[in-house]
């Protein structure tokens, strides 16, 4: 959980085996309360005019210690009898913004030049980044500055669509999955196994209202097919929404005045991934690095051009862009099965999870339909 838990709003959801589906529940003082008899859905508290103070002030009935609830999510042997945790969001759009950190956009250029070719991925990036030399990250998304480095690049040869999205003026935003497809903490999360070039991406996600309205903040990984989106932009549904692809978590902290998007605009991002081959990997992303505000992305995503009746989860896009080599001198990173992912900020906790081949991984079994019928069944509809 967050450093500073005791002065954290949070919220999340597990799934309850009384009720036989999921349930919203309020953490606070190192306890988990099932607040479903008032709000059967996340959506629900995060649809309120103060998300905040209503759950400051919200009492229900206690299931557990975090602790508890964690260890069984965890569990190699899960006691079916007690509750664990589920992705913190429910009936939320699962949104994604990409290429907003002038490093992604580099790799993403690399990714289609080299059409999954690891060794030749390597000898691009050192003749990209020779060419580039300049601190992009301070460039402005659409302003005459980035037309002006834009033309630079297509001078020398390296035109890419990636350009448009990474410094023009209209952001890419994505589908990053199904509506209650995301994954919580101490889970799997998953690649194809058909994949050979992958990576997390570690990311900083905003809970969005329907308004347009931020009123929240968790941390996501956008797991992604380096080698299937390098290959054509057009299979970027192929290399970003696959069972398990999409982890968010492990809990929201809701913006109240002690957190705000102020404190996002700040945060620091940490992965950690570790391999039972022995390979370590560390590295930060740091949200001042962003090329576009948060606030306009959420623009981008929803206004008067497009509508989201419950809301969305949009994840910020990362900076992480992995060159480390793991096997072979030049081939970079790719996961292997096993790997621990830990995506961590002081803020907002840590998110865990273990890497496997997406077909592996749990399959995704509970949707709308049975999302509605159980809350009449549980009598919370």
């Amino acid at each position: 959980m967050p450093d500073d838990v005791e002065d954290s709003i949070l919220i999340g959801r597990i799934w309850d085996p009384a009720g036989g589906g999921p349930s919203p529940v309020v953490v606070r003082g190192g306890d988990v309360f099932d607040v479903s008899a008032e709000f059967p859905t996340v959506r629900d508290i995060c649809e309120l005019a103060e998300p905040a103070a209503v759950v400051s002030g919200l009492d229900g009935r206690r299931v557990g210690s975090f602790a508890e609830v964690l260890a069984n999510t965890a569990a190699a042997v899960r006691d079916r009898d007690r509750p664990w945790l589920l992705a913190p969001v429910d009936l939320q759009a699962l949104k994604a913004a990409g290429v907003t950190f002038a490093v992604s956009m580099i790799e993403r250029v690399i990714e289609e030049r080299a059409r999954g070719d690891l060794g030749l991925a390597a000898d691009i990036r050192q003749r990209t980044l020779a060419g580039v030399g300049a601190d992009l990250h301070n460039l402005s998304p659409g302003s005459e500055e980035a037309a002006r480095v834009k033309s630079l690049f297509v001078a020398e040869g390296l035109w890419s669509q990636y350009l448009e999205v990474g410094i023009g003026p209209d952001a890419e935003i994505f589908t990053k999955g199904q509506i209650l497809s995301a994954v919580g903490t101490a889970v799997p999360v998953g690649v194809l196994a058909a994949s050979n070039w992958n990576n997390p991406e570690p990311e900083v996600a905003l809970i969005v209202q329907s308004s347009g309205r931020i009123v929240g903040a968790t941390l996501g990984n956008d797991v992604n097919l380096r080698d299937v989106e390098g290959r054509s932009a057009l299979l970027l549904p192929l290399a970003k929404d696959n069972n398990a692809s999409c982890a968010l978590g492990p809990l929201i902290r809701l913006f109240d005045d002690r957190f705000d998007l102020e404190r996002v605009r700040g945060l620091e991002v940490r992965l950690d991934i570790e391999g039972e081959d022995g390979f370590r990997l560390e590295a930060i992303s740091e949200m001042t690095q962003i090329s576009r505000d948060p606030e306009a992305l959420v623009r981008q995503l929803v206004g008067p051009h497009h509508h989201y009746p419950d809301g969305a989860v949009l994840m910020l896009g990362t900076m992480f862009a992995p060159t480390q080599d793991r096997d072979r001198p030049g081939e970079g990173f790719t996961h292997k099965v096993d790997d621990i992912v830990r995506i961590g900020s002081p803020a907002l906790g840590t998110l865990v999870n273990r890497v496997r081949h997406t077909e592996d991984c749990e399959p995704w079994d509970f949707g709308v339909r049975d999302l509605m019928g159980n809350l009449v069944r549980r009598g919370l509809l």
